[in-house]
């Protein structure tokens, strides 16, 4: 899903102006810090005042905060969460999927709803993936395809410099659309919630903050760079995924591109949400699966409903928005912020306090702006 949303970055630019560039940079710091936040509440001190792993998941956090409550409430919360916003960017990926398909070859009499069925027959097999290592192996196929896809765009770009002008930029902002481009920069950074399994597997998981801090920093000059130079070379014509602003040889090149890449990044969020589901029914089971019926039959459920959805949901994008400004504002800052606060509190001096609160204000912000825009224009779809 960052791949889309990279996509929509010069768009984000088109609205933000100046201000899309800092945007960029804070939200990379900003999700770099929740991500480090998050691992760290993992940790307890043991009587020699050595840190020792004390949980494992995003779940087994949320209890610890919530114990005196009860036991699972925390942990219910977090499975909703992290299960909706997963399958939410599954259903993304199958919509996406038809959409490039129809445009890639418009000359097939080919509605864009069969061209999501024919996506979804070459996602069947993902019933069979039972280990997070075929998971990882597709993850690095799909990021060799996205440096593909960023490459073909930034080379035809800088191929357009001579027309590239500074005074495209804007200065002033429309309130609305700016709150958009927020949304945009924002997720396209998120990933939290598979930060505690990436960290627990991890060879050194000491190093796990240092490789943090230059993924982000990586990230943000790509991301800057990508946006920066699409956006000079289209100004005002920007559209709101940048792959239709190329010319058509290009244009059919990359989508194609994007549609594998679609494909290969559906794997990861629906493994990720069926093992929460698969393990909550088999009491927290995460080592293997007891029933080999009742696993393919979760997976198999879960696919069909990713279908069903992408196919019979209408508005099914600003449906999207609405969820993912919940959802994701809630994964990325609220919850790391709140949970760093509750089982850190004694360790935390007075300004980590303060930054962990500034975090958590401006998440709630993010996530009522959000959810009144995807409001407002399902009603004004609707009405």
């Amino acid at each position: 899903l960052q791949g889309i949303f990279v996509l929509g970055l010069p768009y984000a630019l088109l609205h933000s102006g100046y201000s899309g560039l800092l945007l960029i940079v804070l939200a990379a710091a900003l999700c770099c810090y929740t991500g480090k936040i998050l691992i760290a509440c993992l940790y307890e001190e043991n009587e020699d005042g050595q840190l020792i792993r004390a949980r494992d998941t995003y779940e087994d956090i949320a209890n610890a905060c919530c114990k005196k409550l009860s036991p699972s409430l925390g942990g219910i919360v977090v499975n909703v969460t992290q299960v909706v916003e997963l399958i939410m960017t599954c259903i993304l990926y199958l919509v996406v999927s038809g959409n490039l398909l129809s445009h890639s070859f418009p000359y097939l009499p080919v509605t864009e709803k069969t061209w999501s069925v024919i996506a979804f027959v070459t996602l069947l097999p993902c019933i069979f993936i039972r280990t997070l290592k075929i998971v990882s192996k597709l993850s690095q196929l799909c990021s060799l395809v996205h440096f593909v896809i960023i490459f073909v765009v930034i080379t035809y770009c800088l191929t357009q410099m001579h027309q590239w002008s500074w005074a495209k930029f804007r200065l002033s902002l429309e309130f609305e659309n700016f709150l958009v481009s927020v949304g945009v920069i924002i997720f396209s950074y998120t990933s939290q919630i598979f930060l505690p399994t990436l960290e627990g597997n991890m060879k050194n998981p000491g190093e796990f903050r240092c490789m943090l801090n230059w993924t982000h920093v990586f990230a943000c000059i790509l991301k800057t760079t990508f946006a920066l130079t699409a956006f000079l070379t289209w100004g005002e014509k920007t559209k709101e995924v940048i792959t239709d602003n190329l010319p058509s040889f290009l244009e059919t090149l990359v989508n194609l591109c994007l549609l594998t890449k679609a494909l290969l990044s559906y794997p990861l969020p629906f493994f990720a949400a069926t093992e929460i589901v698969y393990s909550c029914i088999s009491n927290n089971n995460h080592s293997n699966y007891r029933s080999p019926l009742l696993a393919l039959t979760v997976r198999g459920s879960f696919l069909l409903l990713t279908l069903l959805m992408a196919m019979f949901t209408p508005h099914f994008a600003l449906l999207m928005g609405l969820s993912g400004s919940v959802t994701g504002a809630a994964m990325t800052f609220l919850l790391p912020s709140l949970f760093h606060l509750k089982l850190q509190w004694k360790r935390l001096s007075f300004l980590e306090k303060c930054v962990d609160i500034s975090v958590f204000i401006l998440g709630f912000l993010c996530c009522l702006a959000g959810i009144v825009c995807s409001i407002k224009r399902l009603l004004e779809v609707f009405g």
